[in-house]
């Protein structure tokens, strides 16, 4: 497959290839650790390419509040990624409420998941903010 012209190598590898110009990334992650800019964060945190928020959100998806989401959507992002621990768990509908009602789409997935989704995210330019908790 030929690639258009004027559409060099980098740019079509942007999509899985983000770098620190881009924002803040997470660099990596392991049960109980998120790595990003060099520091290594042991509890739950938010994450836009601008920002990090360390000590948010519950030790487990059952025990969301509504001031969880409201902490996320105060990055007013087009999209969140909500990391839900070591498996995927979703939110009471209630919970989501809040951002359906300003068109911002929430993705839930386990935190493996929501780690690698922010780093494409942030590498495509989007608006988005990651809630993590900890695996």
């Amino acid at each position: 497959m030929s690639l258009p012209a004027g559409f060099g190598y980098r740019a079509a590898m942007r999509f899985a290839e983000a770098d620190e110009a881009d924002g803040l990334l997470i660099q990596g992650y392991e049960p109980g650790a998120i790595r990003v800019a060099g520091r290594v964060y042991r509890e739950g945190l938010i994450l836009s390419p601008r920002r990090l928020v360390p000590g948010w959100g519950p030790a487990t998806a059952a025990r969301l509040a509504p001031s969880d989401i409201e902490a996320l959507l105060a990055f007013d992002p087009q999209v969140i990624v909500l990391g839900t621990g070591e498996r995927q768990v979703f939110p009471a509908a209630a919970l989501l409420a809040a951002a359906q009602a300003r068109r911002i789409g929430i993705e839930v997935m386990d935190t493996g998941a929501a780690c690698r989704t922010y780093n494409i995210l942030v590498g495509e330019g989007r608006n988005v903010v990651a809630g993590l908790m900890m695996i």
